[in-house]
């Protein structure tokens, strides 16, 4: 079964100092941070922001050919959970065929995005995700300063500052 998904945002890990976009449910029951590089964080990041470049970029002239040919991008997929490693389809139609293309999730974002169509991830790997998270934490702030960040997250809204790296 598939969840539909949108991006939360974009982060930088300041462990590995690696770009992340962060994928979440609209019931909030599932997260999915999928570690990027940094030309794949600006293709996502650009039109969530509405920036666009004079000539078309590699994902932009690929929906484009897409369009030209009368293929649509239906919707993506994160499909797989193999090695540490994300998998992804992007699922295509064309003369009432449908096309399901090998993707790194990254791109796949990127031209869900761009083509307005829904981001879909495999439940069994949200599943596993949330096992191997499970516990797997530890309370920073146990004390009036951590209430405090407590007061402020709750008041927090996504809306002001979403799509900021």
């Amino acid at each position: 079964m598939m969840i539909k998904m949108e991006i939360f945002g974009l982060a930088m890990d300041e462990k590995t100092n690696m770009p992340l976009v962060i994928l979440k449910d609209s019931d909030d029951k599932y997260i999915l941070p999928i570690w990027i590089g940094a030309l794949e964080a600006m293709a996502i990041s650009m039109p969530l922001k509405g920036m666009s470049m004079p000539r078309p970029m590699t994902h932009d002239l690929f929906l484009e050919t897409l369009n030209q040919l009368n293929a649509e991008l239906v919707h993506v997929e994160i499909s797989e959970l193999k090695d540490s490693t994300y998998y992804a389809v992007m699922v295509m139609n064309h003369a009432d065929k449908e096309y399901r293309i090998d993707s790194r999730p990254s791109d796949a974002i990127a031209m869900a995005i761009r083509a307005e169509v829904s981001i879909l991830v495999n439940r069994d790997i949200l599943e596993k995700i949330m096992k191997e998270q499970d516990g797997d934490y530890q309370v920073v702030l146990d004390d009036e300063e951590g209430k405090k960040w407590t007061e402020i997250l709750e008041k927090y809204r996504l809306d002001d500052t979403k799509y900021k790296m």
